[in-house]
């Protein structure tokens, strides 16, 4: 039973780094800014920024609302994976791709 919980845990947190990676990414992009900009505009390290990308990294929820904070967000988008988002929010995300492609 332990065991079970234990893999299981992982397979979550594993997921969750995934999730905020995606979602850095795409608000990175969505602002136009380089990893080095958007650190900076976050406030953290250049390194950090870059292991939150490619999920190295745990993170508090300190942390996290920092970032929330920064990017004038609610916290549950920085971790709310794409499938998991109501029609609205979807379409709210999808007209700033378009938007984006336009410019």
């Amino acid at each position: 039973m332990i065991i079970f919980k234990n893999r299981r845990r992982t397979n979550i947190t594993k997921n969750s780094k995934e999730i905020l990676a995606i979602n850095l990414k795409f608000y990175r992009f969505e602002l136009n800014l380089t990893q080095e900009q958007f650190a900076e505009k976050m406030d953290i390290s250049l390194t950090y920024e870059r292991e939150l990308e490619q999920f190295r990294r745990n993170v508090s929820i300190d942390m996290l609302d920092k970032l929330a904070l920064k990017l004038s967000l609610q916290l549950k988008y920085t971790i709310k994976s794409a499938d998991l988002l109501t029609y609205d929010e979807n379409k709210i995300i999808n007209s700033l791709r378009v938007d984006r492609r336009s410019n």
